[in-house]
């Protein structure tokens, strides 16, 4: 029984069609180690990444918000919200960096972009529409191998280690994610939910994606 159901659940995952998730949200009701949304994509190299993505929560603990991994790396590209109001978190190649003195009010929705380019090793965020200055973490080194990237958890192994503490509780749409650094006039485009060139990677209007536990899918009040 076990393993007819592991065959249905690999039959799904491969033949599963892209959503269009445009007006929708993903939420994350409660803490847990197991909640989290799984992002599927064929790309297995990036030289350079760009993620963005909107987020809404009223906790003040620490929560993971987009986590990379791969075999050789577990935190190959990760953003984390530390346990303060103005610090998040990004790493890449297991290497990391804070970036200080931002400002995120509870319950009001959040629009990010993270960049990171492994030529020279410098990253940015875009909070809300500003961006921060540019910080080291680490150069040198592509992200190559097959990703596990993962919504709403942090992973501290390759496709698992996730720890209920640290694990997102509140609301996350508009996930794009890019193989390369996008202009910063497309960086604004996003921030404003203007026309900007959606991501090459992951596409909110057509994202393969499953969910573990008990995430759902909800109409975005914002939009309405």
């Amino acid at each position: 029984m076990e393993k007819l159901l592991l065959l249905t659940v690999l039959i799904s995952t491969c033949f599963a069609e892209p959503i269009d998730l445009e007006g929708k949200v993903f939420v994350f009701s409660k803490e847990s180690k197991v909640d989290r949304i799984s992002l599927l994509t064929n790309h297995t190299e990036f030289n350079s990444v760009t993620i963005c993505l909107r987020f809404l929560t009223d906790v003040k603990k620490n929560y993971a918000l987009f986590s990379l991994s791969t075999a050789s790396h577990n935190n190959a590209f990760v953003l984390f919200k530390i346990n303060s109001e103005d610090v998040i978190r990004m790493h890449a190649q297991d290497g990391g960096t804070d970036f200080l003195s931002l400002s995120f009010p509870p319950n009001t929705w959040h629009s990010m972009c993270a960049t990171w380019r492994s030529e020279n090793g410098l990253a940015q965020l875009w909070v809300d529409g500003m961006p921060t200055i540019k910080r080291f973490i680490k150069s040198g080194q592509p992200i190559k191998g097959k990703p596990s990237i993962i919504l709403g958890q942090e992973q501290d192994s390759y496709g698992g280690g996730f720890d209920a503490d640290q694990s997102f509780i509140g609301m996350m749409a508009k996930v794009h994610m890019w193989n390369y650094v996008i202009p910063d006039s497309e960086i604004k485009r996003y921030m404003k939910d203007r026309c900007f060139t959606p991501g090459n990677v992951f596409n909110w209007r057509s994202l393969d994606y499953v969910i573990s536990g008990q995430v759902y899918v909800e109409d975005d009040q914002s939009s309405v």
